[in-house]
């Protein structure tokens, strides 16, 4: 599976492989690495807003 796909599927923008299995330490998983992508993307939006405010 691509990185891209799997990061669209931990935010929701793309349906789940209906034929992963799943168990409950795999959906801890994702939901711990989802709320590290939305962390990471907000700390880079937040960059982003100092740097041009800074100039």
């Amino acid at each position: 599976m691509s990185v891209l796909k799997q990061i669209a599927e931990y935010l929701y923008l793309s349906k789940k492989d209906p034929n992963q299995p799943r168990t409950q330490w795999l959906k801890y998983m994702h939901g711990i690495n989802r709320i590290s992508i939305l962390l990471f993307l907000l700390a880079m939006v937040i960059l982003v807003v100092k740097l041009l405010v800074k100039k």
